[in-house]
């Protein structure tokens, strides 16, 4: 147990869990960058079914981690069940690897990277937990500098793969020659640029399991109870044969589209049934807490669904309308990759991360912090205005049809913003206003909710799909900007319903209507108040 911990600092054994969750993010969101573009450029995709298909598999790998955390909890172990994890994406970087063509082995990868980020990302995150339990006073600048790790592996990865699958899938003119000799000329051309910027998804993995392997030592006595009795067989065989099935489910439902969308429409009546069935069997003092959450939870879905489409729309309207020439005050610096531009996100959050935790604490020291209501509306509000801004983009061209790199620039700079203010508050909200013998359900059901938000994010990237025979950029650039334009009034509309609630919740506070709620109040932990992360890392 943690109480029977040999001389290993803390600090190390969080550095292990820091380091493998860094390159785990680091390959993931490699891929991310990518897998829209590979569906349309290589494998013949058109935008509302490759919307439609990423939108299904964020919504499974974001569901994935409800149920791989109760594996590494209860039956396989929290540190063992993490190593798994990361093995398993590494395979399914690796079938990215492969030069298949083909949808349906494109889904089966797809699915074994749902079974890996859900064994692994819910128990490393479990792991940091255990490393500082009891020690109240580190937890919450210890999942701070956690979360940071996941902005480091996403901004590398994600201004990386694009320039290699650039720099791989153009012509052979030389590159290369004097590390490969003639052999060189057999990588590029051809579309292998997309399998070897996958390779390096799956080199980050290995990366991050040979550091392990090294560090392994630093969390021996740290994990759940299975961890600490010897690994058995039929254990690691029945969580191996659990995620093969689980793997061509997540296939069958990525290629069967209406499938997906019941699978959504059922996880979501799930939520609304757990939520339904807390309100019944609850405590009548507690049920005004449980509605509030259920309300604010919904407004964490509508952010995912605004936070998708940087990966879906705004993605594509990145490669078609956006002039990738980089220009300050006239004078051009450097071209900017399409897929590059959703690395603004994290670059935006590093910025950003600092000068809201000074505001956030002068504000608490004259004693006029924002609540966490209030902070969510304004997060909407940043969201709405950042959408505005990409619906200006064909007031800001360079040329017919490209706007200039600067309206992704001020975009992606607000969007970002508005994750710091909201990401992670459903989470804060459910540990505030719903009594702690509920939590687990309440946090799975979440997690599930936010599921399906990402799906429905696919769903609303649709509408900005482009026609086959269209190709000027000068005819898709109103598609594009009638779909943001909506997306600011829809976030307009979130921020005004979020600021009722957050006046509802000042005077229900005020009453004493939800008095338990102040017991937990201060347990909110502070990553979970919209300090350093990525909108769905928890």
């Amino acid at each position: 147990m943690n109480s029977a911990m040999p001389a290993v600092s803390k600090t190390r054994s969080f550095s292990t869990v820091f380091l493998i969750e860094m390159w785990e993010r680091f390959g993931y969101y490699g891929m991310q960058a990518l897998i829209i573009y590979y569906m349309v450029e290589r494998l013949g995709f058109q935008d509302t079914p490759a919307n439609l298909t990423w939108g299904a598999a964020a919504a499974l790998i974001y569901v994935a981690p409800a149920i791989g955390g109760w594996v590494g909890d209860k039956f396989f172990g929290t540190r063992h069940t993490m190593l798994l994890g990361a093995c398993v994406l590494t395979v399914g970087y690796a079938l990215m690897v492969v030069p298949a063509h083909s949808t349906n082995f494109l889904f089966l990868a797809l699915g074994v990277i749902v079974v890996g980020n859900g064994l692994f990302k819910a128990n490393a995150g479990n792991l940091v937990r255990k490393i500082y339990e009891g020690d109240d006073t580190k937890i919450d600048s210890a999942f701070t500098i956690y979360y940071m790790a996941v902005n480091i592996g996403s901004t590398f990865s994600m201004l990386l793969t694009p320039f290699i699958k650039d720099y791989f899938n153009a012509p052979f003119d030389g590159q290369l020659t004097w590390l490969l000799g003639s052999n060189a000329q057999h990588l590029f051309g051809d579309n292998l640029g997309w399998h070897i910027a996958f390779a390096v998804c799956c080199v980050g993995l290995l990366v991050g399991l040979g550091n392990y392997l090294v560090m392994r030592h630093t969390l021996s006595f740290i994990g759940s109870e299975p961890d600490h009795h010897p690994m058995k067989f039929w254990k690691l065989l029945a969580v191996l044969v659990g995620g093969i099935v689980v793997v061509f489910i997540s296939a069958f439902i990525l290629k069967e589209r209406t499938v997906a969308q019941y699978f959504v429409l059922v996880a979501g009546a799930c939520v609304l049934a757990i939520f339904a069935w807390l309100i019944a069997s609850c405590h009548r003092s507690e049920r005004a807490g449980i509605i509030i959450a259920l309300i604010l939870v919904i407004e964490t879905v509508f952010f995912f669904i605004f936070y998708q489409q940087m990966s879906t729309s705004l993605n594509l309207f990145a490669l078609r309308d956006v002039d990738p020439a980089f220009r300050l005050f006239g004078v051009h610096l450097f071209n900017w990759i399409p897929a590059q531009f959703q690395a603004l996100n994290p670059l935006w959050i590093f910025a950003l991360s600092p000068i809201l935790a000074v505001l956030y604490t002068r504000a608490a020291r004259r004693g006029k912090d924002l609540s966490i209501a209030s902070k969510f509306a304004l997060g909407f509000l940043a969201v709405a205005i950042g959408f505005f801004i990409y619906g200006a983009a064909g007031h800001f061209t360079t040329s017919p049809g490209k706007t200039s790199q600067w309206v992704m620039v001020w975009g992606y700079g607000f969007g970002s913003l508005g994750e710091l203010l909201t990401s992670g508050l459903g989470l804060a909200f459910v540990a505030r206003y719903v009594p702690a013998r509920m939590g687990g359900f309440m946090m799975g059901a979440y997690f599930v909710a936010s599921g399906v938000a990402q799906y429905a994010g696919g769903k609303v990237a649709t509408f900005a799909s482009v026609p086959s025979n269209i190709t000027d950029p000068v005819e898709m650039m109103p598609i594009y900007t009638k779909l943001f334009n909506a997306l600011g009034w829809a976030g307009i509309a979130c921020t005004i319903f979020a600021g009722i609630v957050a006046l509802v919740l000042w005077w229900l506070d005020r009453k004493g209507i939800l008095r338990f709620s102040q017991n937990q109040a201060d347990s909110v932990p502070a990553a979970a108040q919209g300090m350093p992360t990525v909108a769905a890392e928890q």
